[in-house]
């Protein structure tokens, strides 16, 4: 059990059988030694965030979230699935739940999966991963200024901006939190 004084950010606290994690914290000590604890949390199944306000003594519960490598297998029209490479257990988590998987990752690309109560709740992706140009235009000429972007299509499908020098069949570093163009993957 936490007492409120121990929910720095980033701690994982369960509410009402939910796991979530504080995002911000903030205390004000009022006299006599008591103090009140101001946090955000964010529903980590859902994605809710919450004001919750905890005075004194109070006991707030732990969350039991657990992070387990596993690998990106395939993905169908409703669900992704993954594997544990040790156990080969199978797990799925519904397209909705995981859309950026498809976008960022290759069959057999390793992400982290969390779970609670033994079920997967999120995807954490890497930040930034490595992907081939499949489709980019060539360059017009006199259009090579360093500021020009072109769209270039991944070898997962996704359309990044890229700057006009990129060619077919480079390896290009791809932000995952947001799909940008980062740089030429170093080799």
């Amino acid at each position: 059990m936490y007492n409120p004084t121990d929910l720095k950010k980033g701690t994982v606290i369960q509410i009402d059988g939910q796991p979530y994690r504080v995002t911000e914290y903030s205390q004000k000590v009022v006299g006599r030694g008591g103090s009140i604890v101001n946090v955000k949390v964010k529903n980590l199944v859902t994605g809710a965030v919450l004001p919750k306000t905890y005075k004194g003594q109070e006991k707030i519960e732990m969350a039991e979230v657990t992070n387990q490598t596993a690998q990106y297998l395939y993905n169908d029209d409703t669900d992704v699935f993954f594997m544990n490479p040790t156990t080969f257990e199978q797990f799925q988590l519904s397209i909705s739940d995981a859309e950026d998987v498809p976008k960022f990752m290759k069959e057999g690309d390793e992400v982290q999966l969390q779970f609670f109560n033994e079920r997967v709740i999120n995807v954490e992706l890497p930040i930034s991963v490595n992907l081939t140009v499949e489709y980019a235009e060539d360059v017009v000429k006199g259009d090579t200024t360093s500021s020009v972007q072109k769209d270039a299509r991944m070898e997962t499908g996704i359309v990044v901006k890229v700057p006009a020098f990129i060619k077919n069949g480079e390896i290009l570093k791809i932000d995952t939190r947001d799909g940008s163009y980062v740089e030429r993957a170093k080799e």
